[in-house]
């Protein structure tokens, strides 16, 4: 039995929680009377709740994020119906700003910031009957140098089967107005010795994949190069061993330096993923929005990466900007496609409480869901019907052109045309034909592909079916296809396996 359960539910199982394993490594004396329990989204409320009360705890703190919030609600309803002396106490990003747009009076404490250290001291109190009046505790950013590290708590388990997350430094120093990282004050460093020491330790573990959480990665190039200097030295004996490991970073898109791109280019193909957020190319838009924006060296680093790296590179767009139309939207996707191959997340603006993106309102007409994730309905410039088929676009962009089940073939929707135009009325006529954007099969969505291409583009079937099957059939182990299969006749691919850890689209 323990007096205190740190929990939160992720969003898969294989995500981890770092917040929780900093909590755990800063309780002091507490730590032997703590535990951690994680569960995901997908777990049945009721079972979370009889597996945290088994435990007779006194404290369940609780990480609260956008993607569990609701389920967090009725987490706490049940838990205060069952068990109502337990002392809830909740923490994370989606209770950091107010207003909360979901119910959660029945917690006892919620801690506003940084909670590594606030944390054990409320759980100190509580269990001395000394507990503070305010239920609201607003905490300041604590000094990193004062905080013990959190990754000698990531189980055997963890390191085997889910992503490891860590951290060299916290903050932003960008402004952009739909993001929750623009609200801190500068960026903050932690001891890159000591850092690199429990790295070390991890990866002694069998830790091979390593994601990155800071959302400026690049911003500090000499810690940069020293942490890509530490995968460098874990490279595989020859070029053609599998890399030993997958490191994710979010990187600044327009600052990369001759010594930084020396590094990354010096890395195996499946090694390396950059996530680059670009959200609009449209410079009027980002200025709305408060986002730098330097497009020769957007496009020229992009490029780079693209033509000299073999980083796996994933880019971000966001539908639904202040003053931002499909037309302009779509202008960016064209552009994106033109400069690079890579994985291109289209994403929905989210109206996050704490974030400047309100002041936009007005102006814009900008109407937002109160129910989580607090997407964009519509705007001025997108009727909620336009977003809706944007959303759809998304979702059989991912499967199609992300996935990298279709690589080659996809592109045959557009071919020289505009990517945009052209998927855009190939997303409308999916819909059509399945009524839905989830549960659809790769051998489905391959047919219907098929069909499109043939029969809505009048291409050659035998053309169509080539790209395809050098698409589908290039990991060991698929069977070709029933409506391929007349064509498959003399087949002759280069299977390969999949790439190694988690990064299953770089193929």
């Amino acid at each position: 039995m323990k007096k205190i359960i740190l929990t939160t539910l992720n969003s898969r199982f294989t995500h981890t929680s770092i917040a929780l394993r900093y909590l755990y490594a800063n309780l002091q004396e507490l730590q032997n009377s703590a535990k951690i329990l994680e569960f995901s989204i997908n777990d049945a409320i009721q079972t979370i709740a009889e597996k945290l009360l088994l435990q007779s705890p006194q404290i369940i703190g609780i990480g609260v994020y956008i993607w569990n919030v609701s389920e967090v609600y009725e987490l706490i309803h049940l838990i205060k119906k069952i068990s109502p002396n337990t002392k809830i106490i909740l923490g994370g990003p989606e209770v950091s700003h107010e207003p909360f747009r979901v119910n959660l009076d029945n917690a006892d404490f919620i801690i506003q910031g940084e909670g590594d250290l606030a944390f054990y001291e409320l759980c100190k109190n509580i269990l001395d009957d000394t507990a503070p009046k305010e239920r609201i505790l607003k905490m300041s950013m604590p000094s990193l140098k004062n905080l013990a590290l959190p990754y000698r708590y990531y189980t055997d388990d963890d390191i085997k089967n889910r992503y490891i997350y860590v951290e060299a430094s916290r903050g932003c120093p960008f402004e952009c107005e739909f993001c929750l990282s623009s609200m801190d004050e500068k960026v903050r460093a932690f001891n890159l010795d000591e850092l690199l020491a429990e790295f070390e330790l991890l990866w002694q573990r069998g830790a091979r994949n390593f994601k990155f959480i800071d959302r400026t990665f690049n911003l500090n190039i000499k810690t940069a190069n020293i942490l890509l200097d530490f995968f460098l030295a874990k490279e595989p004996s020859t070029k053609e061993d599998k890399p030993p490991y997958f490191a994710h970073f979010e990187v600044v898109p327009d600052h990369f330096p001759e010594s930084l791109k020396a590094k990354i280019a010096s890395f195996p193909h499946g090694a390396l993923q950059l996530e680059i957020g670009i959200q609009t190319l449209n410079p009027v838009i980002a200025n709305n929005i408060s986002r730098p924006l330097k497009l020769d060296k957007i496009k020229e680093n992009i490029a780079f990466l693209e033509n000299e790296t073999e980083s796996h590179i994933h880019l971000d767009l966001i539908v639904g900007l202040p003053g931002e139309t499909v037309q302009s939207f779509g202008k960016n996707l064209d552009e994106l496609v033109a400069l690079s191959s890579c994985e291109i997340q289209i994403g929905i603006l989210k109206k996050l409480s704490g974030t400047y993106i309100n002041r936009h309102d007005i102006e814009h007409g900008m109407v937002y869901s109160d129910i989580p994730p607090y997407d964009v309905l519509q705007t001025s410039q997108l009727s909620f019907f336009e977003i809706q088929t944007m959303k759809r676009f998304s979702r059989f962009w991912d499967l199609t052109y992300n996935s990298g089940n279709f690589k080659e073939s996809v592109k045959l929707i557009w071919q020289d045309e505009s990517v945009f135009e052209n998927f855009y009325e190939f997303s409308l006529w999916i819909y059509t034909q399945t009524d839905s954007t989830w549960q659809i099969s790769l051998q489905r969505l391959g047919e219907l592909l098929f069909k499109y291409l043939c029969e809505i583009k009048n291409l050659s079937k035998k053309t169509v079916a080539q790209k395809m099957l050098d698409d589908m059939m290039k990991l060991k182990g698929r069977v070709v296809p029933a409506y391929l299969k007349e064509y498959a006749e003399n087949l002759s691919l280069s299977n390969k396996h999949g790439t190694s850890g988690f990064n299953k689209r770089q193929q």
